[in-house]
């Protein structure tokens, strides 16, 4: 049986062994890239990532504060709005019930226009038939007396009468 503990570990050139070249490796590469500023370059572009990380937060605060004054004016103007609504409303009331009044009372005009136009024709109708009535009276009157003095009247009276009128027109 073959122990573990002593295997053989492989050198190069059978005297350096790789722990040591890996090491080695690694120093090289390390100057190498700091000879080249490797880190400065590195350095460098992660400043310019944060420059333009830091302009593109400016540039979101200044959106976001102009967003939230478009919100407070349109915010405002809604109110605006809504004030001014608000006031047509009531003035569009005010009005209807000025309507509403005055066509009330231009209807109460109208009604007591029309019913003095009506009494009025009442009272020209109760006139015209009063006078129709005098007349008919009149002349009814005036037909009978005729009739009556036709009759006991003849026309030696008539001349009676008329003689005697004339002598005392002549007097």
């Amino acid at each position: 049986m073959v122990d573990l503990h002593e295997v053989a570990e492989p050198l190069l050139f059978g005297l350096i062994p790789p722990v040591t070249i890996v090491s080695a490796s690694m120093a090289v590469l390390i100057g190498i890239m700091l000879w080249k500023k490797v880190p400065a370059m590195v350095t460098g572009m992660l400043d310019k990532q944060i420059g333009a990380i830091r302009e593109q937060l400016e540039e979101a605060r200044q959106l976001r504060a102009e967003a939230e004054r478009l919100r407070a004016e349109y915010a405002a103007r809604i109110a605006g709005a809504e004030k001014d609504a608000e006031a047509m409303l009531d003035h569009a009331r005010v009005e209807a019930e000025a309507i509403v009044a005055r066509a009330a009372k231009d209807t109460a005009d109208v009604i007591g226009r029309r019913e003095k136009m009506a009494a009025d024709k009442i009272a020209a109708a109760e006139h015209a038939a009063v006078d129709e009535l005098r007349a008919r009276a009149v002349n009814a009157a005036a037909g009978a007396a005729s009739q009556l003095i036709a009759s006991r009247l003849s026309t030696e009276a008539d001349h009676a009468l008329v003689s005697r009128a004339i002598g005392s027109l002549a007097n």
